[in-house]
């Protein structure tokens, strides 16, 4: 069925339809408010508004007041003459430039029918999402539901420093928690870019999960053995429930290996990215994430301890404004030794018993990739130290 031409009524598009349009990349027009698009959105989706917030409150105002037909009747007055022409022409700008797209709003589909029609009168038929936003949202929470629930999930643990994220990465079906909540999951892990929505992040998260069950259907998902929260968002609970049950894979790495890597990380990356997002003020903006995120553990450090590793801190902050990055070493030594490390221990101490492999990098690695290449996730090769 073709969209609609003249004003007739818009192709709508259904949830049989939701994974071919999710997994193509399909450019979407969510012509939902600001505001409701500042909440979270589908992947792929520009905001382009038929009400914008301030419109819809206007309108949600006079349909508290005066009902149905006397709010719908103000937005057509609201969105009239020149102001329409302006929202079909950024529309058909976007259709344009994105063949493929589709409309949606929250879900009833009177604004987006409504600018769909515009659209086909103005020679740029656009078809409509059934159900809206919150239609392709409870399909992509309940890919990630089923996933949880059918899929085998594997762990990647280890202490901090030791490398999980880039053998995550190597594996084919490997999953990123903490790239999709831009963060690192420890209380230095704050990346300098925005973090997302919980929505963007859950959006994120299944659109990953749906492109692995797509190009790997049956095999094990590694991730990393995280708390349910990373920096501001939390894994769903259904996932999170599924990787309490899951085995663990322990990647090991030498201490001063992890202090290098932190050091590289955490030091000179991340003051990197500083300087680049902020020239003039960047230095000093680096500078203080390190002593913010120190601070953040002050509690559980003691005030004592944590006295000592701010000073160590602020050392090696100076040393490095003369160009010197290799006295941080110490106080990330410290900090791993006196807290990170124990922490660990103790976490796994309560996980052992779901310790199917443990390595250095490369016999991870292999370990993995033939963990994964079995279907149903059976485990091959050696059962590890």
């Amino acid at each position: 069925m073709s969209p609609a031409v003249g004003g007739g009524a818009p192709e709508l598009v259904g949830e049989p339809e939701f994974r071919r349009l999710l997994l193509a990349g399909t450019p979407f027009i969510d012509v939902r408010a600001e505001v409701e698009f500042a909440r979270g959105s589908i992947p792929g989706a520009v905001n382009l508004p038929i009400l914008n917030t301030a419109e819809r409150e206007q309108v949600g105002r006079c349909y508290k007041r005066r009902g149905q037909d006397e709010a719908v009747a103000l937005g057509h007055r609201l969105v009239s003459g020149a102001v329409r022409e302006a929202r079909i022409d950024d529309w058909r700008a976007f259709a344009d430039a994105h063949a493929r797209c589709h409309v949606f709003c929250w879900r009833g589909g009177m604004r987006s029918g409504l600018a769909a029609r515009w659209m086909a009168e103005a020679g740029r038929p656009v078809p409509v999402i059934a159900g809206g936003y919150k239609a392709l949202r409870r399909f992509l929470m309940q890919v990630t539901a089923t996933a949880a629930a059918e899929r085998p999930l594997v762990l990647v643990a280890g202490r901090t420093g030791a490398g999980k994220t880039p053998l995550i990465a190597a594996l084919a079906s490997g999953v990123d928690l903490e790239a999709h909540a831009r963060h690192r999951g420890s209380s230095f892990g704050r990346l300098t870019i925005s973090p997302p929505g919980q929505i963007e992040f859950e959006h994120a998260l299944a659109l990953d999960l749906l492109r692995l069950d797509e190009a790997r259907p049956l095999r094990p998902v590694f991730l990393e053995d995280e708390s349910r929260r990373i920096g501001a968002v939390s894994i769903p609970l259904e996932l999170f429930q599924a990787m309490a049950r899951a085995p663990l894979v322990i990647l090991e790495a030498p201490f001063e290996q992890r202090v290098q890597r932190i050091l590289q990380e955490y030091v000179i990356e991340l003051r990197q990215q500083y300087l680049t997002m902020d020239p003039v003020d960047g230095a000093r903006g680096y500078e203080q994430h390190l002593l913010d995120s120190l601070a953040r553990i002050r509690s559980r450090l003691g005030g004592q301890r944590h006295a000592e590793l701010r000073a160590m801190l602020e050392s090696a902050l100076e040393a490095q404004r003369r160009g010197a990055v290799e006295q941080h070493a110490g106080w990330i030594a410290a900090l791993l030794r006196d807290y990170y490390d124990p922490m660990y221990d103790y976490q796994l101490s309560r996980a052992q018993p779901r310790v199917i492999f443990r390595g250095d990098y490369p016999a991870l690695l292999d370990y993995c990739r033939g963990y994964e290449a079995a279907p149903g996730g059976r485990s091959v090769g050696s059962a590890g130290r």
